[in-house]
């Protein structure tokens, strides 16, 4: 129950502030947002606030934010059509109800003879006395079809009629604010738990090593090797990593007072090279230092970015196999894991899931944010839109695909840890 709630946090809370940077950017640019909605599948709970409708679904795999003009939910009027319309204070009409099937208070009933429900707005019919009227619409008209309230959407507050730039933001925003969350959760851990010094204090040494050997002790501060000063741990480690089988000689500072040591780092084997080892181990002093926390939120966010970049390169080299792949079984499982060592390694995992997030969307794939990045790029180039049916159908085939890809990982992921 426990690994349960922790994964509906962490993997709802990255959904959410990615979807939050679709709707914030979206919002700016003037795009009405018809739903907010965190999950797939069906509807659990909504709650409408203005113009937009917030749900939580049942499948917590994802979420989306659905903006005007994105899909097919334009009305059109045909002539003909029996609508009942509301009329405000402005002489507009601020409800078209379809579908009536009773009087509504102050409702007028006209014969649709023309409409355009985007850009005029307006209705055009025939009254109840057979006169021609002619009604503007108002902005933040609503229509009612069996019950069901949708706003209309006037054609400048579509996502299909800003400009390339503000469509771009509006869809980049998501990936971004992955990264913007991952940042702030490194930055929390580095004010609570205080943040890595970095120094070259020796935390354990291994008995039989060269450097147990030599006389090096727990909690002893390297200053030197072979006379040139060492203020990180990074530099011992690298300087003691090239050289395997050299003679070094080690300052040492022992509360307070300075010793000198020589030993032989041993030769070990590591991928197709031999690297230096002395039998130390390392864990860091931290330190809370606010200043700090931001450096290391920062630094942190972007050594990460690098590691799952190199990563997704043996993608491209073919170096890697279905096993390196996790779906929602397997993250369920590594969250499972995780959370036995603490609150502080599950924000820790939380952070690098939302890296993860931000860069798979980001791939230039159809139907993940990239790809449509990748369709206004082409858009920018040539100056005019790709085709509305074809993008639409790349997209389709891309989510196909996607799901395909989905099913397989997670019958690996079950496959690999409950059989």
């Amino acid at each position: 129950m426990e690994t349960a709630i922790a994964f509906i946090i962490i993997f709802g809370s990255i959904v959410f502030f990615h979807e939050l940077g679709h709707f914030i950017f979206a919002k700016r640019a003037g795009i009405m947002v018809r739903e907010f909605a965190i999950g797939f599948g069906p509807k659990i709970f909504g709650m409408t606030k203005g113009e937009t409708l917030y749900t939580i679904r049942l499948l917590p795999l994802g979420g989306y934010v659905r903006m005007a003009g994105e899909d097919l939910d334009s009305v059109e009027l045909q002539p003909g059509y029996r609508v009942g319309i509301r009329i405000n204070n402005d002489n507009e009409i601020d409800q078209i109800v379809l579908n009536q099937n009773k009087q509504f208070a102050d409702m007028l009933f006209l014969e649709v003879e023309k409409s355009d429900l985007m850009k005029e707005m307006f209705i055009e019919g025939y009254n109840e006395e057979e006169r021609l009227v002619r009604y503007k619409i108002a902005r933040n008209a609503v229509i009612i079809e069996n019950g069901k309230e949708t706003f209309i959407a006037p054609y400048d507050r579509q996502f299909g009629s800003k400009t390339v730039g503000q469509r771009s933001l509006a869809i980049f925003a998501g990936p971004l604010f992955n990264f913007i969350l991952a940042f702030f959760i490194f930055l929390l851990l580095g004010l609570l738990q205080g943040v890595p010094t970095n120094e070259p204090v020796i935390t354990t040494v291994m008995e039989n090593s060269p450097a147990a050997q030599a006389g090096l002790k727990d909690g002893d501060l390297v200053t030197g090797i072979n006379g040139s000063p060492i203020t990180t741990w990074d530099e011992l480690s690298e300087k003691v990593k090239v050289s395997p089988n050299e003679s070094m000689n080690f300052t040492v500072d022992r509360n307070g007072e300075v010793l000198e040591f020589s030993m032989t780092p041993n030769a070990v084997e590591s991928g197709e090279e031999k690297v230096g080892q002395i039998g130390v181990q390392y864990m860091s002093p931290l330190e809370k230092n606010p200043v700090q926390a931001v450096v290391f939120g920062a630094q942190q966010t972007y050594e990460w970015t690098v590691r799952i970049f190199t990563l997704l390169g043996t993608l491209i080299t073919g170096n890697f196999s279905i096993d390196d792949l996790s779906g929602p079984v397997g993250i369920y499982k590594a969250t499972e894991e995780v959370a036995q060592y603490g609150v502080f390694n599950l924000m820790h995992w939380a952070a690098i899931l939302s890296i993860n997030l931000g860069i798979m969307n980001l791939l230039p794939l159809p139907a993940l944010d990239g790809g449509r990045l990748l369709f206004f790029l082409f858009e920018a180039l040539r100056g005019k839109p790709i085709d509305k049916q074809k993008e639409g159908m790349v997209h389709f085939v891309g989510i196909m695909l996607l799901m395909v890809l989905m099913v397989v990982v997670t019958w690996n992921d079950i496959q690999r840890f409950f059989f």
